[in-house]
């Protein structure tokens, strides 16, 4: 068994300020990326490299038919999760016994596609092992990184990004930049004759550099400009005992935001610094669990409860040290990088306090991955997936301090076989099976927690088709359950031992072992996942053995506790195998209709897995039910959701000669040109327009949307068909047309700033859009 959460968003950020002109190094970032294969943007922190990839690559993002893709690397510390994190943004789902950076490459062979690599300089040797690998085993692969440090690649072109540059009076970016930012937090602020100056030389203060003077923006709620240029010429005097000119360009920014934390209240301060061990996106509750203490003294001199860590979260976005985005359950927070490590400094600074945050982090983590776990099995896995995916980066950070740190690394164990169902049943094996391994180095003895992580590592080997260690891995967990009386532990290895006999087709074997198991019905505290999943193999082995009515009757009654239970994932496998039981029974139509309704949840759960196995099912039945174009169709559909897999479909000499069967008998119906055309038609469509196709009883694919090329890739900047926008975000797209900033939009529908950036952010996410520009024209389009 195995499926695939949805992915976390990989397109580019969405732009949510404006974005002040950077023409000359776009320009040159264009022709770069035009003649060479690998583009790095350098840079120190806080210049605008991460921006400035992003607008460069959707400025390109047409000559990519693949289209472009952006690799989160800040979170990640550990090295060999690089070429993992890079195959989960592309939404590939490598199931094969190859190593990870080989199976990349093979998936990535004949796309034409940009990879944006952000926030490299901590991860160099790994990105540079990335980059060229695919440098040299593709041929259509564009890379563009940002990272503070080159990565030293014989083929890399450097675009040094420097600070804006320094204006006169009349204007420049950096000036443009400080009007737009002071413009958000006063309304009604521009610049004018009497304050322009003061302005240009604030920003020759700042050096240019965009987020020192994003952040000293900020400060002109209570102050006005000459205010804010005094205040900050009086604090580089007091560096530099003299002049400010001597403070030098690379310290200009940590002095800036010195600043700005002695502006913030202790408690801001405070949170802050906890919040500094968080990578990636956050939620409240998490922000509370981990800015929470005891009595006592903190970082800053202030105590920081959970009734007062939302007002310092408030505080902390109002001074632009956190920004908030959309989550997939409400809003979530982060820290940029630069202010990340800014904070990370200052816990340092109290003994013991690093720690404390990081264990209170980590055991926050493993609560929420035992409450994910207990409601696995129910109507909830949708917002499990969802959730557990936005914070993934999180609960790398959770399980790398468990097992780097002294006295941890049971804890660490816990925490990765706690989360066996994501690991299993959410697309990511690999990185299951590193976490485990190293959790049991890490902890030889023999505890219940070794027990679970032995046959969870043995089901993680299987699902990459390692079958030889992951059988040694479950017979240890199940001998080690047996010595310890674990009766659930035991049960659930058993399962890892039986279906991988099953894959190793010893279906005698493996018939024996699940009826065994089946018939003794769940343990006390087995999963009943697991316990579904005895049955789906039980189903699975009598079907393969031409015994369809009892696979059947098996298949039912496993239906019907799914069905009780609300439960998706493992219910889509026992429609799947109770599809293929019909098929057995040669009863095609209602072969078919199991199938689609497998397919339906599959895509619920965006098991890509299953859906292409469901796919060569369905391409089956259609030939045998005469429908020859819908078999080329859905043929040209499963074999494209088969590249991101598999193209060999792991070399199975079943799947290969279903597939093989299914194409010649609708290739000697059709004739070899209408069959060439309804293949195409399937592979042009994208894995929902599949399902929609697949699962419609008219049986005519859909015409590619408005938004989409007719291979199945979408336009740049074209919005899918179909898109309504409610009452209130159709005003805010018209005022954006109208060129409005968001407080400008704020001020003309009396509404907060914050909502107003809410609905531009959700126009753009229903719109398929990276910017605002592309919501004008799209205004433009429909007047």
């Amino acid at each position: 068994m195995g499926g695939s959460a949805p992915r976390r968003d990989h397109r580019l950020p969405v732009e949510t300020t404006s974005f002040v002109d950077r023409r000359a190094e776009l320009a040159a970032g264009r022709e770069l990326l035009a003649r060479t294969r690998l583009v790095t943007l350098t840079g120190p922190g806080g210049v605008g490299k991460t921006r400035l990839a992003a607008r460069l690559a959707a400025g390109v993002r047409r000559t990519f038919p693949d289209g472009v893709r952006f690799v989160h690397l800040s979170g990640l510390e550990d090295p060999a999760l690089v070429p993992l994190a890079a195959a989960d943004a592309l939404d590939l789902h490598d199931h094969t016994a190859q190593p990870p950076l080989q199976a990349l490459v093979e998936r990535l062979r004949d796309r034409r596609l940009l990879l944006l690599l952000d926030n490299c300089e901590h991860l160099l040797p790994a990105c540079a092992e990335l980059a060229g690998a695919l440098l040299h085993g593709t041929t259509g692969v564009r890379i563009l990184a940002t990272s503070r440090h080159r990565l030293g690649l014989t083929e890399e072109h450097l675009l040094d990004v420097r600070p804006l540059p320094v204006p006169d009076p009349d204007g420049g970016p950096a000036l443009a930049l400080f009007a737009d930012r002071a413009a958000a937090v006063v309304p009604g602020f521009r610049l004018t004759a009497a304050n322009r100056a003061s302005a240009a030389r604030l920003c020759r203060r700042l050096d240019g550099l965009p987020l020192a003077i994003e952040l000293a923006a900020v400060r002109m709620r209570v102050l006005d400009v000459d205010q804010l240029l005094a205040r900050l010429d009086d604090r580089y005097r007091l560096l530099t005992g003299g002049s400010p000119t001597a403070l030098p360009r690379h310290q200009t920014l940590r002095a800036t935001v010195d600043w700005s934390h002695e502006l913030c209240t202790g408690g801001e301060q405070s949170v802050w610094a906890r919040l500094s061990v968080l990578a990636g996106s956050f939620d409240l509750e998490t922000a509370e669990a981990v800015c929470a203490r005891e009595a006592g003294a903190d970082p800053e001199g202030a105590s920081a409860h959970d009734h007062d860590v939302l007002d310092a979260i408030t505080g902390l976005v109002d001074k632009s040290v956190l920004s908030r985005e959309s989550g997939p359950d409400g809003i979530r927070y982060r820290l940029l990088d630069t202010l990340r490590h800014y904070g990370l400094d200052r816990l340092r600074r109290l003994p013991g306090e690093e720690a404390a945050a990081r264990r209170r982090q980590r055991d926050w983590m493993l609560r929420r991955a035992a409450a994910c776990e207990s409601a696995w099995f129910g109507p909830g896995q949708r917002e499990i997936v969802a959730r557990l995916r936005a914070d993934q980066d999180n609960l790398r950070t959770a399980l790398d301090f468990s097992l780097t740190t002294q006295g941890e690394s049971l804890t660490g164990l816990r925490l990765a076989g706690t989360l066996w169902f994501y690991w299993h049943a959410c697309g990511a094996p690999r990185e299951g099976r590193i976490w485990l391994e190293r959790a049991l180095a890490a902890n030889p003895e023999p505890t219940g927690e070794r027990a679970r992580g032995l046959w969870i590592a043995g089901l993680l080997a299987a699902a990459t088709h390692d079958l030889t260690a992951g059988l040694a891995r479950a017979r240890d967990a199940h001998a080690l359950a047996g010595d310890l009386d674990d009766e659930a532990e035991a049960a659930h290895a058993e399962y890892v031992i039986g279906v991988i006999t099953l894959f190793m087709d010893d279906l005698p074997a493996a018939l024996k072992h699940f009826e065994a198991s089946v018939a003794r019905g769940p343990v006390p505290g087995q999963h009943l996942s697991l316990h579904g999943l005895d049955q789906v193999e039980l189903a699975c082995a009598l079907g393969f053995l031409g015994d369809a009515d009892r696979a059947v009757e098996v298949c039912e009654r496993a239906r019907r506790m799914c069905e009780r239970h609300g439960e998706e994932w493992v219910h889509s496998y026992v429609l799947r195998i109770l599809a293929l039981a019909r098929t057995v029974q040669r009863d095609w139509q209602r072969a078919e209709h199991h199938a689609r309704h497998a397919l339906r949840l599959k895509l619920a759960v965006h098991d890509v897995i299953g859906i292409a196995l469901t796919l060569d099912l369905l391409a089956r039945t259609a030939t045998e039910t005469g429908a020859q174009e819908r078999a080329a169709v859905l043929l040209g559909a499963a074999d494209r959701t088969w590249s991101a897999i598999d193209r060999d479909r792991w070399g199975s000499a079943s799947l290969k000669s279903t597939r093989r069967e299914s194409e010649t008998r609708a290739r000697e119906a059709l004739g070899p040109p209408d069959y060439r055309r309804a293949y195409e038609r399937g592979a042009g469509l994208d894995l929902t327009e599949t399902v929609e196709y697949a699962v419609d009883d008219g049986r005519r694919p859909p015409r590619p949307t408005a938004g989409r090329k007719p291979n199945g890739r979408p336009r740049p900047g074209r919005a899918a068909t179909g898109v309504r926008l409610t009452r209130r975000e159709s005003e805010v797209a018209e005022l954006v047309a109208q060129g409005l900033a968001n407080q400008q939009i704020a001020d003309r529908l009396v509404i907060a700033r914050r909502t107003a950036e809410g609905h531009v952010e959700r126009i753009l996410g229903k719109l398929g859009f990276s910017n605002r520009s592309q919501i004008a024209a799209w205004v433009a389009a429909q007047r």
